[in-house]
Order: C-alpha cells, then sequence, then structure tokens
C-alpha cells in the first residue's frame, strides 16, 4: 500500500510518502499559497519516487492549510497527526511538544499514539518559531544561527511574551549593551518557560518527544528541559512528525 500524508504549514509544508515499511520526505517553504505549496509538494514527491497520484491509495492532509488541498481524501488535525507521527519517531512517547512557527501545542497520547489530552497556544506569537524569527531579525542573526551563538551564555531576563513588547525589551536591552548571547538565551528560556508552562497544565510525561521547527533549536531544548525537569527527547526529522502521522493514518484508512 502507497501513501502520502500533507502537513501545510504556516512556514512550511511537507510531504511524506510511505511504501510499506519505507518512506521518503520533502519539505518546501509554504509561501503565500498553501494550496499551490500542497500540490507542489504532492507532485515532486511523486515525481522522485516515479509515481504518479493514481498509484497512491490514500492522501492525508494536515496542518493549518489541510483545507485547501482539493485532492486529499481526508483531512485530519495537526494534533491527531503530530500525536502518531511523534509515537512513530521516538517509541514510548506519551507527551508530544511540537512547536511551529505560529503555534506551539502539548500533546499527551496513550501507547497506540492516540490523543488524551492537549494544550495549544494559537492566539498569539509567543512560544512559536514566529517569536523566535522576530527576535533573530532585531538582534541582526538568522534564526539558524540563535543556538549556536547563546550556547554556554547566562541569559538574561526577557519579561515580556507578547512578540511587541518583547521586541521593544530586545532593543532596550541591546541599547543597555547587555551582550547578544545573554539576551538569545533569554529569549530561549522564555519561549522554553510559556511551553513549560502549558505541559505543566497536563500534568507529567515519562518520555518527552519534541517535535516541530523549533525541534532543531539546541537552546530552546535545553531550557525545555531544564524547566520541565526532565530529559526531553528531538524526534529524527522533527518537522516531520506531522506529515508521518498523515501518513500512518492514511494507511490506517486504506485498510478498512
Amino acid at each position: 500500500m502507497i501513501t502520502v500524508g500533507i502537513d501545510v504549514g504556516s512556514i512550511t509544508t511537507k510531504a511524506v510518502l510511505l511504501n510499506g515499511t519505507t518512506w521518503q520526505s520533502l519539505l518546501l517553504p509554504t509561501g503565500c499559497s498553501p494550496r499551490d505549496a500542497g500540490k507542489s509538494v504532492f507532485e515532486q514527491i511523486l515525481d522522485r519516487a516515479s509515481l504518479s497520484p493514481a498509484d497512491v491509495d490514500c492522501v492525508v492532509g494536515t496542518g493549518y492549510g489541510r483545507i485547501s488541498l482539493p485532492f486529499i481524501d481526508k483531512a485530519i488535525t495537526e494534533i491527531t497527526c503530530h500525536a502518531r507521527g511523534a509515537l512513530h519517531l521516538v517509541n514510548g512517547t506519551d507527551m508530544v511538544i511540537d512547536i511551529g512557527g505560529q503555534d506551539s501545542k502539548v500533546i499527551m497520547i496513550d501507547e497506540q499514539g492516540r490523543v488524551i489530552n492537549f494544550a495549544m497556544n494559537d492566539k498569539c506569537a509567543a512560544g512559536t518559531g514566529r517569536f523566535l524569527q522576530v527576535m533573530a531579525a532585531v538582534l541582526g542573526a538568522d534564526v539558524s544561527e540563535l543556538a549556536d551563538l547563546a550556547r554556554g551564555a547566562e541569559p538574561v531576563q526577557i519579561s515580556s511574551m507578547c512578540t511587541v513588547f518583547a521586541e521593544s525589551e530586545v532593543v532596550s536591552l541591546l541599547a543597555q549593551g547587555v551582550p547578544k548571547e545573554r539576551i538569545i538565551a533569554g529569549i530561549h528560556r522564555s519561549v522554553a518557560g510559556r511551553v513549560a508552562s502549558m505541559a505543566g497544565r497536563l500534568g507529567r510525561g515519562k518520555r518527552i518527544t519534541f517535535t516541530g521547527g523549533v525541534a532543531r533549536n539546541g537552546g530552546v531544548r535545553e531550557f525545555l528541559a531544564r524547566e520541565l525537569g526532565q530529559e526531553v527527547t528531538v524526534a529524527p526529522e522533527p518537522q516531520m512528525a506531522g506529515a508521518i502521522g498523515a501518513a500512518l493514518l492514511a494507511r490506517d484508512r486504506g485498510k478498512h
């Protein structure tokens, strides 16, 4: 059976093609059209596998742009898909922390990857990849450089979690001569603290798996582990968890 999962996020669009027990993945920028990004990633991953749409048994779409994909067989929420994908990537996972471009979520799951409970921040950019992007721009750095720039630095206190106020706070700290590395470390601790607070409302996970683009930032992961008081495992290819989950759920659907 051949299935495809497509995760249309605010910043990137991901596709996973599952053929038996092997899978291949592809990531593209979403740009201004989620519909076009979803169509393009689907066509490209099929082309790489030398397949046509007729060869695919089931396509599941997820992410905020899932409703814009006319060619999918089913749309499933990112909460459900990330839960399933995280368990597949890290065996034994019972808590998933996903920090994406525009939202962050904490999901408690059972042994089959089914959602028990979740908390989500989707009302503001605080604690998301977008927050880190804005802060990086203020600091004159690329978001991919933040972890290396802050390594080993003592974090300065960032009082505000509102992106607009935090931006003003960072500008003020720079004007006071506070080193950039301390400011970046403070930003990482601020993001981790907000997400850890959400996680605390759900209980304590035995095995916590970190997914989403921000999982690649070692600084956020380190502070997240500190705030939670336990180890946090970064999933292999963390940005692909939602698309992997979608492909697995497509396979389940095709079996019925």
